[in-house]
């Protein structure tokens, strides 16, 4: 019997073990990062992973037009706001959501998913509780590795979507 559980045990090890590395690995390759804005009573955090361009074409290939996108890598990103807000005009109670979006040429829908916890690639539509779409423009030059960043506006702030050559400005106000 303690032979029995010795090589129950000595399994659990190697795949934790296992489960430890991989993490590990991937988060070398597109490390995690934290945008947060706090100002005037408007307070927003997203908690993701920064992949990097690496000579590909991302949007329209890597990561194809039309498709839901985890906005990121490794586990679903996070977008959290402490009070109600409005995201492109559409209310959003406070809490945490999953950021997914859906890219374009010209436009990105942008998606918040209340299912929490999951790998970025667990997506499930029914899940959303808001969906907008919001212009994407374009950068001055190339930009290397993801980026989610916020810059202030008047009554709140522009969530801002920055890879390759690609800008989504996401206004998010009280």
């Amino acid at each position: 019997m303690n032979k029995k559980i010795g090589i129950l045990l000595a399994g659990v090890a190697v795949l934790a073990l296992a489960f430890f590395g991989v993490r590990a690995y991937t988060k070398s390759k597109s490390p995690a990062d934290t945008a947060s804005f706090n100002q005037n009573g408007l307070s927003v955090q997203v908690d993701y992973c920064r992949p990097y361009k690496k000579d590909r074409v991302v949007f329209g290939q890597l990561v194809p037009y039309g498709k839901v996108w985890r906005t990121g890598a490794n586990e679903a990103t996070l977008f959290t706001v402490k009070q109600d807000v409005k995201i492109a005009g559409k209310p959003l109670k406070a809490g945490t959501y999953t950021l997914w979006t859906v890219p374009n040429a010209d436009v990105w829908t942008i998606v918040l998913n209340r299912q929490t916890g999951q790998w970025g690639t667990k997506y499930d539509e029914l899940q959303d509780v808001l969906r907008v779409d919001v212009p994407a423009g374009k950068t001055t030059g190339t930009v290397e590795q993801f980026k989610i960043d916020f810059a202030a506006m008047a009554g709140g702030a522009n969530m801002v979507l920055l890879w390759e050559n690609s800008e989504v400005k996401v206004p998010v106000t009280l």
